[in-house]
């Protein structure tokens, strides 16, 4: 869960990323991780459709809702933590969709590079 120690990747207290739809891996709104995300679900992103294509054409289809898991199905324009591999994948494909740098936990630092994070960021 979040702590007042969590530090987005630019070194800062990590911020809010979505609540409506509720998102993070604990679903309190926040991009934190911890030893239950295997997915390490890090990186706040803004969703587009191509984005969405991408992911579901790998085999994780975001769009469609699955009720009892609290997941809502997304639209382009939602922001939602992503998983670090599944950003860097879509990047490497062409389709990474753009990130809250101010909402996207340090451990993004592990998988990809904050130069790429930056080349993305959402203006602000």
């Amino acid at each position: 869960m979040s702590t007042n120690n969590d530090r987005n990747v630019l070194g800062t207290e990590l911020q809010t990323c979505c609540t409506s739809p509720m998102t993070g891996f604990f679903r309190t709104g926040v991009c934190v991780t911890g030893p239950q995300d295997r997915g390490t679900h890090v990186i706040c992103a803004e969703i587009t459709a191509e984005f969405l294509t991408y992911t579901k054409s790998q085999g994780n289809d975001l769009s469609t809702p699955v009720p009892g898991s609290s997941f809502p199905g997304l639209n382009p324009g939602d922001k939602w933590c992503l998983c670090a591999t599944r950003w860097k994948e879509a990047l490497e494909a062409g389709v990474a969709p753009p990130v809250d740098l101010a909402a996207t936990h340090n451990t993004a630092l592990k998988f990809v590079s904050l130069a790429d994070l930056q080349q993305h960021a959402i203006s602000p």
